[in-house]
């Protein structure tokens, strides 16, 4: 396994003051991490995850030479990892992935030469994979995912030679899959997205070398969606960047890590009664791109990802009311 630890040290010495390795912002008032259980698996970036019965469950992914294709439990309570079965498709980086009713969907990605679109089931009671219908979208890597009234949604990503933004939903019950029009968002890739109260919010991502700042808001029992102030809405707004982590925690949304010029460590809290950002302490660890969050709604992780060529296996949760402490 790969020690990041010892190479962290290097990094910090060599980082620019914007990407900060201490992980706390100027203020340090607001907002607070507690390191966790270190991913027992090899380090890795790009993975798919979910959350079913408050545990995170994760595979796929790349760890700088290989795709990979193992699948892991995370015992939130417990902290502690579990092997599970191996994904059965093709190994790959850069999935999509859900959940619903007790159950786990991951599919497309890319096996380091072409885009997929093949769709499985993960049944965690059992420990079983089953094959689905192919995503009707085609082929595409770094789409965006996620659930909402018994439905799974995934759009916009690349295809091996456009960014995208059409959006499909499936169906488990009948294993099908339909589009979903309506989004007036631009193309992108490594989008990402968070549920509050059965809304979904979605933003980032880039395209074209452009990052993307327009945010939506989608309400699943319409299929409508409705823009919201644009990511640089104030002047001190720094939230534009792709490869992101965003998750929800005690209904609010958050939005860390990813890459604009350089990755970052940088979170920013989002409300939606005020539809407004306000910046907290950074992740307190290397500054990464392509990592992963758990959340259950009242507890968040960020863990794995990728510094340049350093892959990392960390694993940290967020305290976002307590204050910053560099002790614990």
């Amino acid at each position: 396994m790969i020690k990041y630890s010892v190479k962290l040290l290097v990094l910090c010495a060599l980082a620019v003051s914007f990407y900060n390795c201490s992980g706390n912002d100027d203020d340090g008032d607001r907002g607070n991490w507690k390191e966790r259980s270190v991913f027992d698996g090899v380090p890795r970036s790009n993975v798919v995850g979910f959350v079913i019965d408050n545990k995170g469950y994760m595979g796929t992914g790349y760890d700088g030479d290989d795709y990979l294709n193992d699948f892991w439990e995370y015992n939130i309570e417990g902290d502690y990892w579990v092997q599970k079965a191996d994904f059965p498709g093709t190994p790959r980086s850069a999935g999509s992935g859900f959940a619903i009713n007790g159950n786990g969907y991951i599919g497309l990605g890319y096996d380091g030469v072409d885009e997929l679109s093949d769709f499985w089931q993960y049944n965690q009671s059992s420990n079983v994979w089953t094959q689905k219908a192919d995503f009707k979208g085609g082929p595409r890597r770094s789409a965006v995912a996620f659930s909402a009234n018994n439905t799974g949604y995934i759009g916009t990503g690349y295809d091996g030679e456009n960014d995208k933004k059409d959006f499909y939903k499936y169906n488990p019950t009948t294993d099908q899959w339909s589009e979903l029009v309506g989004f007036g968002g631009e193309k992108r890739r490594f989008a990402t997205s968070f549920t509050i109260n059965d809304r979904v919010y979605l933003g980032t991502g880039v395209s074209n070398g452009l990052y993307k700042k327009d945010f939506w808001e989608f309400d699943p029992s319409t299929e409508v969606w409705t823009r919201l102030n644009d990511l640089d809405e104030e002047d001190d707004y720094a939230i534009a960047r792709s490869n992101a982590v965003g998750f929800s925690l005690n209904g609010l949304g958050y939005i860390t890590t990813g890459y604009n010029g350089g990755v970052s460590s940088s979170i920013w809290e989002y409300t939606p009664g005020s539809d407004t950002w306000e910046e907290i302490t950074n992740l307190e660890a290397t500054a990464r791109q392509d990592a992963l969050g758990f959340s259950t709604g009242t507890r968040a992780f960020v863990l794995l990802g990728r510094s340049g060529s350093l892959y990392l296996d960390d694993n940290y949760e967020l305290f976002p009311q307590e204050t910053y402490d560099d002790e614990d």
